[in-house]
C-alpha cells in the first residue's frame, strides 16, 4: 500500500492503492507525479484572509516563472480567484493545489503574504521558513516575537531601502499608484459633477477643480487620472523638488515657500514644526472654498499623518463637495476622517478609505507579483536560497530572523 505521508498532495490511499495495482500489472505505468515530487526549494501561496483583501501575493505568471527556473509551487485553493486567477491557471503554471493553508505551506521554505499573517498562520508556518510581504516595520512588538519564537526570517517590503537597486521591488509605489488612481475614480463618482468642461447644447458646464495633497507617487497618479478625466487640477507637497513633476502632468503646484524643511530621509516627507504647520493648512483653506473634490495622500512613513485639513476648513467648501482621505489608516489628513467609512460633514462628503488598492485586485496583483518576484530572486540564487545580510537590501528590509531581532544582524553576511 501507498504510505500516506508520502503520497502527493491530494491523492487518496485508495486512489493510491489503485494506481500501485496498475502499475504492478502494467510495469510501463507509475504513479503520476506530483509537482512537490522534486527537492527543490518549495514555495507557498496562500489565500489572504484579512478583511477587504482581494489581491493574491503571487499570480500564475510569476510561479511560472519560478518553477521553470527550478523552484517548486503551493497555491492555496481559491487563493487568486478574487484577482481573476483561477486554480486551473495555477496548475498551469506548474503549481500544486493545497486544500487549506496549512496543507499549502506544509514543507515550504518560503511563504508568501500580502497582508501580516494571522496568529494561527504564523504557527503554521514551518520553524525557519522565510516569509516575505507587505509586513510593517517591526513596530508590532508582539507580532515580531510570534516570528521569533518560529524562527522565521522575515522580510518586509515596507521597510525596503530607498535604493535604486530597490526599484524593482518596491511594492508600496506599487500598491500607492493603485490607491491614486482609485482615489479620482472614487471621487468622481460621488461628486455631482462632470470632471471635464463639455460645451453643450444647454449650455457651458465648467470642469471640476481638483486638489491634490501630497505629490508622493499616490498623487502624481491621483493628478495623472484626474486630468485624463478633464479636471482642473492643482497639487502640493512639502518638497520642493518634486514641483516640476506635478507640472509635467498639467496641474498647477502650490508653492509655499518652505524650501527643504520638509525633505527627510530617503526622499520621503518629513515632520514640520508647528508653526509651518499652520502656514500649510492656512494656504490649503484658502483655496478650499472653490475646490470641489480634495485627494488627500499625506504621510510620514512611521509617524501619525499631517492635519491639513481641519474642520473649519471644510465647512467652507461648497456643499456636495468631496475629500478622500488616503492617509485614513494613519490618522487621516483631514479632521473629520472616520477610517474605514464614509461621513457627510457641512455637507460635504469625507472618505476615508482602507486597503484600497485591494480593490484593483488584477492589476494590483499583478504588480505586487512582479515585486515579489525581484524579492526571492535577489534571496535565492539559482534557485537555491542565499541570504546575505552582507547586502543593503537584504539587511534594510529583513524584520527577524532565525530568532534574532534586526538589530542584531550585521554586515558580516550570512547564507541559508
Amino acid at each position: 500500500m501507498l504510505d500516506a505521508s508520502r503520497r502527493p498532495a491530494g491523492v487518496s490511499i485508495a486512489a493510491g492503492a489503485r494506481c500501485e495495482t496498475l502499475a504492478r500489472s502494467r510495469p510501463h505505468c507509475h504513479p503520476a507525479a506530483s509537482p512537490l515530487d522534486s527537492p527543490a526549494v518549495r514555495l507557498a501561496i496562500p489565500r489572504e484572509t484579512a478583511p477587504r483583501e482581494q489581491r493574491v501575493s503571487l499570480i500564475p505568471e510569476t510561479v511560472g516563472r519560478l518553477v521553470k527556473s527550478g523552484f517548486q509551487a503551493a497555491v492555496e485553493t481559491g487563493a487568486g480567484l478574487a484577482a481573476g486567477h483561477p486554480d486551473d491557471a495555477y496548475r498551469a503554471a506548474g503549481a500544486a493545489i493545497a486544500n487549506d493553508f496549512a496543507a499549502c505551506t506544509s514543507g515550504a521554505q518560503v511563504v508568501f503574504k500580502v497582508r501580516e499573517p494571522s496568529e494561527a498562520e504564523i504557527a503554521a508556518i514551518p520553524e525557519g521558513a522565510l516569509l516575505l510581504g507587505l509586513l510593517g516595520r517591526g513596530e508590532d512588538a508582539a507580532r515580531i516575537e510570534r516570528y521569533r519564537a518560529r524562527r522565521l526570517g522575515v522580510f518586509s517590503l515596507n521597510a525596503l531601502p530607498r535604493i535604486s537597486r530597490a526599484q524593482k521591488m518596491d511594492a508600496l509605489s506599487s500598491m500607492a499608484a493603485c490607491a491614486g488612481y482609485k482615489a479620482v475614480l472614487l471621487a468622481a463618482n460621488t461628486t455631482g459633477k462632470f470632471f471635464p468642461l463639455l460645451m453643450t447644447a444647454a449650455g457651458t458646464v465648467a470642469p471640476a477643480r481638483v486638489f491634490v495633497l501630497g505629490a508622493g507617487v499616490a498623487g502624481l497618479q491621483a493628478i495623472a487620472t484626474a486630468k485624463r478625466l478633464g479636471a482642473v487640477v492643482e497639487a502640493f507637497d512639502v518638497r520642493p523638488a518634486v514641483k516640476e513633476e506635478v507640472q509635467s502632468l498639467g496641474a498647477t503646484f502650490v508653492d509655499m515657500a518652505l524650501g527643504e524643511a520638509g525633505v527627510g530621509a530617503g526622499g520621503y516627507a518629513k515632520e514640520l514644526d508647528e508653526q509651518r504647520n499652520e502656514q500649510i493648512r492656512q494656504t490649503i483653506a484658502a483655496r478650499l472654498p472653490v475646490t470641489d473634490v480634495v485627494i488627500s495622500t499625506a504621510s510620514i512613513p512611521g509617524r501619525k499623518a499631517p492635519l491639513l485639513l481641519p474642520a473649519a476648513a471644510v465647512a467652507t467648501m461648497r456643499p456636495g463637495s468631496v475629500i478622500v482621505d488616503l492617509a485614513a489608516e494613519s490618522g487621516g489628513n483631514c479632521a473629520l476622517t472616520q477610517p474605514g467609512t464614509t461621513v457627510v460633514d457641512h455637507h460635504v462628503t469625507i472618505h476615508g478609505p482602507l486597503d484600497l488598492a485591494a480593490t484593483l485586485a488584477t492589476h494590483a496583483s499583478q504588480m505586487y507579483s512582479r515585486n515579489l518576484y525581484e524579492l526571492i530572486v535577489h534571496l535565492a540564487k539559482d534557485a537555491k536560497l542565499n541570504v546575505d545580510f552582507s547586502d543593503e537590501i537584504t539587511r534594510g528590509c529583513c524584520l527577524t530572523y532565525d530568532g534574532r531581532a534586526a538589530g542584531e544582524l550585521t554586515a558580516a553576511g550570512k547564507s541559508a
